[in-house]
């Protein structure tokens, strides 16, 4: 490739990043905004673990409050329903055990979504959270394929009542963003406080990177899973008791 295409192709992507940023609904912020103005550093790397033994398989909590946070809505087909988190149910062959516990985006340090992105739609903060620039996306799914985790979800329906902070669009890929506008505020993800409201107590949130944190302890202290973790993906979100 030389170098004067190469050059082309960068600024038509910042000229249409412009141009889309320029009719953007007001109050729609964007997240690639945040990461790079933002007090975002790589200090922090905010992760969930989730302790199966303590996950109820009958409550719904975290996926209802995901929804109600995102406007995420369902449109009864399984198929092709927006979805950021999903509990699911996992049996031991040998034993008969069975654990259930909640799936979203793994916010890999090492995600292949980004990898295969031919837009740079998809990209890492700082703190290791990934996330999906809207504006960017051209709806081609290639990161829907690339993830292991199947943690990503392709729009197809109109988008009605999107929440200032976190813009949504026809026709493009979103997942699970740990909830980085909580974040940023210094709250929790919203599936987390909800586990916690329902009385499981089942998910921790936290600064892997920080070693006084409740969850830098609690990774030190006990054996966790990475799921696919011989994918070397590196995920943020572990598990505790599969």
């Amino acid at each position: 490739m030389s170098e004067s295409f190469e050059s082309s192709r960068r600024d038509l992507l910042a000229g249409a990043a412009a141009f889309a940023a320029a009719t953007l609904a007001p109050g729609v912020v964007l997240y690639a905004n945040a990461a790079t103005t933002g007090p975002v550093s790589d200090k922090a790397r905010w992760g969930i673990l989730i302790d199966a033994n303590r996950c109820d398989a009958t409550c719904d909590g975290c996926v209802k409050a995901c929804a109600e946070e995102f406007g995420v809505t369902s449109f009864d087909r399984p198929a092709t329903d927006p979805q950021w988190i999903r509990k699911l149910t996992v049996s031991d062959p040998a034993t008969g055990v069975t654990r259930s516990f909640p799936v979203m985006c793994q916010h890999c340090k090492h995600p292949p979504c980004v990898d295969v992105c031919p837009t740079g739609a998809s990209f890492v903060r700082a703190d290791g959270i990934v996330l999906v620039d809207r504006h960017l996306c051209i709806g081609c799914r290639y990161c829907m394929m690339a993830c292991p985790y199947k943690a990503r979800s392709f729009v197809h329906e109109d988008i009605k009542d999107q929440k200032s902070f976190a813009p949504r669009g026809k026709g493009t890929v979103e997942s699970c963003t740990m909830c980085v506008h909580r974040i940023d505020d210094g709250r929790k993800p919203a599936c987390v406080e909800a586990c916690s409201t329902t009385g499981h107590a089942a998910m921790l949130f936290g600064d892997l990177n920080d070693p006084n944190s409740e969850i830098a302890k609690r990774v030190a202290a006990v054996t966790t899973t990475q799921i696919r973790a011989d994918l070397r993906t590196d995920p943020a979100i572990r598990y505790q008791g599969i």
